[in-house]
């Protein structure tokens, strides 16, 4: 379907299955944007404010969910959690549509008004709502994980060249997902109380895609101020989005990936 790029606004344009059940309760009802109580009084990033950003569904270290179990694979590793982040990512973000619409969002937006845009299969730049930016990135998603010579089902069945290319796009997705919930809609995640799940699954979400190296620094920087209370560790050294970069941990372990042509 295409990929995205980010810019800024002027010129600028262990087990994932830990968290599932205090997750799936999203689910039962849609939040729905009826809520006569008012939103916190916050600063300009109220994500940051310690009565918030210390909130969790449940006391998880996101370390050891996130290491690799000795003598699993890591492809399978990171396929079955990339799909797990993206049921948890898309329930919340489903559970929270109502606020997020083409009114309140005509273009979507990130840390600092960072605009997200969309690329389409022809390489165009489209600027989009934040709606159909998100329907876009979810549908594209859908459809990879469903793809069984993307993501393979069947026991020994190989990853394609261009597996952790793709994995990356995902990543890259789910994280600007997350971060326009904390820049736009904080607030109202706050006051329907949603913001434990939030943090729990973005604290987790950039462990993962840290240690793997399916996020690039340049992507997370934005929200640097956020991950460094959440999950206070060293920034991992850059990549490229074919996967093949300094350290990269895919070039152990009999898996050495090439971005698709």
């Amino acid at each position: 379907m295409g990929g995205c790029q980010s810019h800024g606004s002027s010129a600028k344009e262990g087990d994932v299955s830990e968290t599932g059940e205090e997750l799936s309760a999203i689910a039962e009802e849609k939040v729905k944007n009826n809520n006569t109580q008012a939103a916190p009084s916050l600063e300009e990033r109220p994500y940051l404010t310690q009565g918030y950003v210390s909130a969790r569904i449940a006391e998880i270290d996101v370390d050891m969910l996130t290491a690799l179990p000795v003598g699993f694979d890591k492809a399978e590793w990171v396929a079955s959690h990339t799909v797990a982040f993206f049921k948890h990512i898309n329930l919340l973000s489903s559970a929270l549509s109502d606020f997020c619409t083409t009114g309140t969002c005509p273009t979507i937006t990130g840390p600092d008004g960072m605009t997200y845009y969309w690329t389409d299969e022809q390489g165009k730049k489209l600027k989009c709502s934040g709606p159909l930016y998100t329907d876009y990135a979810m549908s594209y998603i859908q459809e990879l994980l469903s793809d069984e010579d993307v993501f393979p089902t069947k026991a020994g069945s190989p990853f394609p060249n261009g597996f952790v290319f793709l994995v990356q796009r995902i990543f890259l997705y789910l994280f600007h997902t997350l971060a326009h919930l904390y820049w736009a809609h904080f607030r109202d995640v706050a006051r329907v109380g949603m913001h434990p799940h939030l943090n729990t699954l973005f604290a987790h979400l950039v462990t993962f895609g840290r240690e793997f190296q399916l996020l690039e620094p340049s992507d997370t920087t934005p929200m640097e101020d956020l991950i460094a209370v959440l999950h206070p560790r060293p920034a991992p050294a850059a990549t490229d989005r074919a996967g093949t970069a300094t350290d990269t941990p895919w070039e152990e372990g009999g898996l050495t990936e090439h971005a698709l042509p």
